[in-house]
């Protein structure tokens, strides 16, 4: 895992006035990039199994959910304003039901081949997909809360790998 200091690098995203900019990255190779991000949502113990009975009010909670998180990791350039649109080779979103919370444990993994990461594709798609399945589950309880999410980890280009460490979450 490579460690950066923020303190002596400059900010990217300003130019030379401090005023935001898209980053130019045409000078940048296209290499393969994933990153895989994970969020957890919270809820009641009978909200709960209710979604795992399939006895929600608006229907197929987690296949909405986990669809409405691939189709925001292909829509994130317009959702972010400095984020490059750009050609994902592969979205995958998990739900994964968790007792002891109760709720769920939500994983995006993201692939491209591109001059910049995938980092932003993959925290959106879990963020929306816990957003729909909130959205999706509010009948049952208003107090859902979505919780932890975070970058586990990213691959490919110049800043190297990264591995979310325990003592970083």
């Amino acid at each position: 895992m490579q460690q950066e200091n923020f303190s002596t690098q400059p900010l990217t995203h300003l130019d030379t006035q401090g005023q935001a900019q898209m980053v130019d990255v045409s000078g940048k190779v296209s290499t393969r990039r994933q990153a895989i991000a994970a969020a957890q949502v919270r809820m009641q113990t009978t909200t709960f199994e209710a979604i795992e009975a399939g006895n929600a009010p608006k229907g197929d909670v987690l296949g909405t959910a986990r669809l409405a998180g691939i189709m925001a990791a292909k829509q994130t350039s317009q959702l972010i304003p400095l984020c490059h649109p750009l050609p994902l080779s592969q979205v995958q979103v998990q739900i994964t039901p968790d007792p002891q919370l109760p709720g769920y444990q939500i994983q995006a993994s993201v692939t491209t081949k591109a001059e910049t990461g995938v980092e932003m594709e993959a925290l959106t798609a879990v963020s929306v997909a816990a957003l729909t399945l909130y959205d999706m589950a509010k009948a049952l309880e208003k107090s859902i809360q979505i919780e932890a999410i975070r970058l586990l980890s990213k691959t490919g280009g110049k800043s190297g790998d990264y591995i979310l460490q325990e003592d970083d979450s």
